[in-house]
């Protein structure tokens, strides 16, 4: 083969390489498809009513005996939801210190408040192992009360609080009783939420416990009252912020 012609032949070889190399880097064009980020989940702000009647049911846990009519728990639960919401709220109060059971099914016969509470708080039966009453009676008029706090709540379950007792052993007074009875009531109001409890997580009906708050009083005195008894402002605040999780949920639409 002459010299000029195979320059000739490798330069087309050549080309038809460098052609061919073209065709395999622009045959099919890589293409990566980007992930799909989905929009980050918003929950809507919970609403409760503008206007809201709340009942709240007991003793002299409710009253707030010993304490300023503003410091009782049902007042300072009122504040609160207030300062949240801007909400309109009316508060009634159907307690007396000293009231058992059996003396708040009777006022609430007596009293007849109409069925129209957007919120009802409950908190009954110290009095009823102060006195000594057979917890039979409890037993059976527990839930008497959670029923009659559902039909003034509209009639729906949702809308009822449940508050546990405190615990008195645990103050100047309860541990100043004679004999030191202080094991011994404690068991008994243990005995008491028990069964409040197990009825309302039974019956879907909140509960809140609150006793371990009022257990503290000896270590801490200003959780308790000036009569060296009753729970203090300081604690029924402790008591609302200990609530609100559940009222929210109550009062929402």
């Amino acid at each position: 083969m002459k010299p000029h012609f195979k320059q000739i032949v490798t330069v087309i070889f050549s080309v038809f390489l460098l052609s061919c190399t073209a065709e395999e880097n622009n045959s099919t064009p890589i293409t990566t498809t980007p992930p799909v980020v989905n929009p980050p989940v918003v929950n809507p702000p919970t609403t409760i009513p503008s206007s809201i009647n709340y009942l709240a049911l007991g003793d002299s846990y409710t009253i707030g005996q010993s304490v300023c009519e503003t410091c009782r728990f049902p007042e300072q639960l009122k504040s609160s939801l207030r300062t949240m919401y801007s909400s309109t709220i009316s508060l009634k109060i159907i307690a007396t210190t000293g009231w058992t059971t059996s003396n708040l099914i009777s006022a609430i016969d007596t009293q007849k408040p109409e069925s129209n509470y957007d919120l009802v708080t409950l908190l009954i039966g110290v009095n009823n192992q102060y006195q000594h009453r057979d917890f039979s009676v409890y037993e059976k008029e527990f839930p008497d009360l959670v029923n009659k706090a559902i039909m003034l709540a509209k009639g729906d379950k949702k809308n009822v609080v449940v508050i546990s007792i405190p615990d008195y052993a645990y103050t100047p007074y309860g541990k100043n009783l004679a004999g030191d009875q202080s094991a011994k009531i404690s068991a008994e109001i243990t005995k008491y939420n028990a069964f409040a409890e197990n009825y309302c997580n039974t019956n879907q009906v909140a509960f809140v416990s609150i006793t371990d708050i009022t257990r503290e009083g000896l270590n801490n005195p200003n959780l308790v009252a000036s009569d060296g008894l009753h729970p203090s402002e300081s604690a029924y605040k402790i008591f609302v912020d200990r609530m609100m999780p559940k009222v929210k949920i109550a009062l929402q639409n």
